[in-house]
């Protein structure tokens, strides 16, 4: 395998402002998510405060659509009767 010399990189002005220029621009954006997600947040809390209030395994149950059904004649108690 052949080894070469190490590529020199160089940073040029034009290459840090445009840099700092998506910099801001992500900063903006990420402000904004924040600003929007916490006026959302507080509506939702006003939402969540006059639902009934479920458990959290309600609450992931109906998030992934999962519906319990209890199984009938289940024999717990009966250690000595196998059934599969």
């Amino acid at each position: 395998m052949l080894r070469r010399k190490p590529t020199r990189l160089e940073l040029k002005l034009d290459d840090i402002e445009e840099f700092e220029s998506v910099r801001k621009d992500l900063e903006s954006r990420k402000k904004q998510r924040e600003e929007s997600e916490v006026a959302a947040g507080e509506e939702a809390a006003g939402i969540a405060l006059g639902a009934e209030h479920k458990s959290r395994e309600q609450i992931i149950n109906d998030r992934i659509g999962y519906k319990p059904q209890p199984k009938a004649g289940v024999r717990a108690a009966h250690f000595g009767t196998f059934e599969f």
